[in-house]
């Protein structure tokens, strides 16, 4: 029998909605269920904690295999790139997800910090994007380097989203 997951951290590097939930239920299910879990945000995914963009996330519609219709049927790549189809995906999804009763970003991110979890934004990102401290929500426990969050991580299980 394997032991009992004890600590997670969860790299989150995706910047639309289907890449920043994933990593916001992962660390939140963690700390429902005792569990340690840190957050780190990095490249695009900096969007889920930056004041300035949190509110602008949308679904990707091009380049996404997953994406169907109503109904199940494929959604066509061409289709994403009609004018205002990521708006109408994104209202469709927030939809759906406010009927499960699932936050919006902010909010989720306020419930995982209140709980325990650690918040961090990656450095490197942070300089790419000429992102300054000023810039990061209030939840945010600080900036690290990718060493800094691997000593963070020490016995922790490490997933990519």
């Amino acid at each position: 029998m394997s032991e009992p997951v004890k600590k997670v951290s969860i790299i989150v590097s995706q910047g639309s909605l289907e890449g920043v939930y994933p990593g916001l239920i992962m660390a939140n299910g963690a700390r429902m269920d005792g569990i340690e879990a840190n957050l780190f945000f990095t490249f695009f995914g900096l969007d889920a904690i930056i004041k300035k963009r949190i509110r602008k996330l949308k679904v990707a519609t091009v380049g996404n295999p997953a994406m169907t219709l109503p109904g199940g049927l494929p959604f066509p790549t061409l289709l994403g790139m009609i004018p205002g189809m990521s708006a109408v995906a994104t209202a469709m999804m927030k939809s759906e997800m406010e009927k499960l009763d699932i936050p919006p970003v902010d909010e989720f991110l306020e419930m995982i910090h209140d709980s325990g979890a650690g918040i961090y934004a990656c450095k490197l990102a942070m300089d790419m994007f000429h992102y300054k401290e000023d810039d990061l929500l209030e939840q945010v426990d600080g900036i690290l380097t990718v060493g800094q969050f691997y000593e963070a991580s020490a016995g922790a299980q490490i997933i990519f989203t």
